[in-house]
């Protein structure tokens, strides 16, 4: 079992950044991939960005060249640089993590709302 817990997000003007934390505790030893996935109002749940344990990243057209993952595997943390944030960049960010014996065995934080005003 994997817990994941996000943090950093907030209210922010356009134009501005936000730094998103997700603390990953548990069975640390089962996790692969991990990745920060988004979801607006009335909206399917999107991938923003994701990264392998090796540092391999991955992102979705709308935030690519303004938003930035990476990860510290000794914390067993992964964290999401928000820049140049629009108003469409409005929902709630999910932290989600992989399990690497099964691929099929997803992990989910609990969310974190991220507002962006114009």
């Amino acid at each position: 079992q994997v817990q994941l817990v996000e943090s950093g997000g907030g209210l922010v003007q356009a134009g501005g950044s936000l730094r998103l934390s997700c603390a990953a505790s548990g069975s640390i030893f089962s996790i692969g991939a991990m990745g920060w996935y988004r979801q607006a109002p009335g909206k399917q749940r999107d991938l923003v960005a994701t990264i392998t344990r090796g540092g391999s990243t991955n992102y979705a057209d709308s935030v690519k060249g303004r938003f930035t993952i990476s990860r510290d595997n000794a914390k067993n943390t992964v964290y999401l640089q928000m820049n140049s944030l629009e108003p469409e960049d409005t929902a709630v960010y999910y932290c989600n993590a992989v399990n690497i014996y099964y691929s099929s065995r997803y992990y989910w934080g609990q969310g974190t709302q991220v507002t962006v005003s114009s």
